[in-house]
């Protein structure tokens, strides 16, 4: 199994169909990094090619999900892309949100079921992680927040294009437009996530029974996607 800086994949089974795949950089809250935009599109590819794969969790190591996009990537990207011809320096910035947004797509164009299980934050590109997920549950102590705003940036991963059609047009422009933080309990209520659960370990342990459940009926679940 293929080793990864920002990455850790685990098949909890021997014989089990339900691969594990979990955002690694805890002392960080898994914020994500460059070797993640780069790691994450080959991970999921290759499970998406692995016909003993029939469901994938994504989760996060440690106490959070993920506290969304770390700074020095977004740091590095402005650095890059500076230059003293203002044309090239927008170009240069293009190609590098167009490479950050495909690795979130990876997801979409993913064919397994992908299920997202949340705890703890799940904050700025962490939502358009999930959003781009099949199913996403979470633990009561989860919080999200689309933050970008307070940074005077726009969500430009796809969670402005994706979110819309899980919450409606209106919640996602009020999310959105005000960053504020949001629990599990109101992304129930907004269809963002399907249930909320006591603990980490309660959410752990009834994914882990959905999933193995979904892969029973994996092959007729593609004919969604």
């Amino acid at each position: 199994m293929e080793e990864y800086k920002s990455l850790k994949l685990i098949q909890k089974s021997p014989n089990s169909l339900v691969y594990y795949l979990y955002l690694n950089r805890p002392t960080h809250l898994n914020a994500l990094s460059r070797d993640f935009f780069t790691e994450f599109p080959k991970a999921i590819s290759s499970l998406d090619q692995n016909p003993n794969v029939a469901v994938i969790i994504l989760a996060g190591s440690g106490k959070h999900f993920c506290s969304g996009v770390d700074f020095h990537t977004l740091a590095d990207v402005f650095k890059e892309t500076h230059a003293a011809d203002c044309a090239r320096s927008v170009e240069r910035l293009r190609r590098h949100i167009k490479f950050m947004q495909e690795a979130i797509t990876a997801l979409e164009c993913c064919r397994k079921p992908m299920i997202a299980t949340v705890h703890g934050a799940c904050i700025g590109g962490a939502i358009d992680l999930i959003t781009a997920c099949d199913i996403r549950y979470c633990s009561s102590d989860a919080f999200f927040s689309i933050k970008e705003v307070d940074l005077a940036m726009t969500a430009d991963l796809g969670i402005l294009q994706r979110l819309p059609s899980i919450v409606g047009s209106g919640n996602a422009m009020e999310l959105a437009l005000t960053g504020r933080r949001f629990t599990g309990s109101e992304a129930k209520d907004l269809c963002l996530v399907s249930n909320v659960f006591t603990s980490k370990e309660a959410l752990e342990e009834t994914v882990k029974v959905v999933a193995d459940g979904q892969g029973v009926v994996c092959i007729p679940f593609f004919s969604l996607k």
